[in-house]
């Protein structure tokens, strides 16, 4: 499961995911298109992009003559250099010009979306047997006190648990009261975007997102 199911978080979940798939995707051209004027900018002999006053460089309208003569002079440096070891130094610069920005991006993106996938994929093998909505039931009262308050406070208005409170909940956990184990259960798949059990969905329940 890649997807919460719930609207509104997988709505979230997709366009992270195709932000950071544009992201990867620009820097990937930027650094193609680097790698490319480099070379062209770097090519050693009479034939090197910059190097005659009737090159395409030379005829860029925002290109004077003093920054062709720079480029000219960078030329003449470069036809001193090995051409294997510049072709190596562009193709190092370019990779460096790709993985460090899409890199840092990763870095904070995916361990977040694999941690929720694990999660979600737990939670929902949980919720199948009645030990583990047990489970499920413990991991919402261990959650902080706020985030359990708030729960207390959306359960209230459900069936039987008309004056819930995180004290009543923790009780009706402990004598196992299927009432409470249902509801506190189906309020953690909740948190993590999924679909609660038939019948017993707590509404309105806040969606806390340790991961997405």
């Amino acid at each position: 499961m890649w997807y919460a199911q719930n609207p509104g978080r997988r709505t979230r979940q997709l366009a992270g995911d195709a932000a950071v798939l544009l992201w990867t995707a620009a820097w990937t051209a930027a650094a193609v298109v680097a790698y490319r004027l480099a070379v062209l900018l770097t090519r050693p002999g009479p034939d090197s992009g910059v190097a005659s006053s009737g090159s395409p460089a030379a005829r860029l309208p925002l290109v004077g003559d003093d920054v062709g003569a720079a480029l000219r002079s960078v030329v003449g440096v470069v036809d001193d250099i090995d051409p294997v070891t510049m072709r190596a130094g562009l193709v190092v610069s370019a990779v460096a010009l790709l993985l460090v920005p899409v890199g840092l991006v990763l870095a904070r993106w995916l361990p977040r979306r694999l941690r929720w996938v694990r999660q979600a994929a737990a939670a929902r093998d949980l919720a199948e047997s009645d030990d583990g909505r047990e489970l499920l039931a413990l991991r919402s009262l261990l959650r902080p006190l706020d985030e359990v308050a708030a729960t207390a406070a959306a359960l209230a208005g459900a069936p039987g648990l008309a004056d819930a409170t995180p004290g009543s909940l923790a009780e009706g956990w402990r004598s196992a009261d299927p009432r409470v184990l249902d509801a506190l259960a189906d309020a953690e798949l909740e948190r993590l975007g999924l679909a609660p059990g038939p019948g017993s969905a707590p509404a309105g329940l806040p969606v806390a997102e340790p991961a997405a």
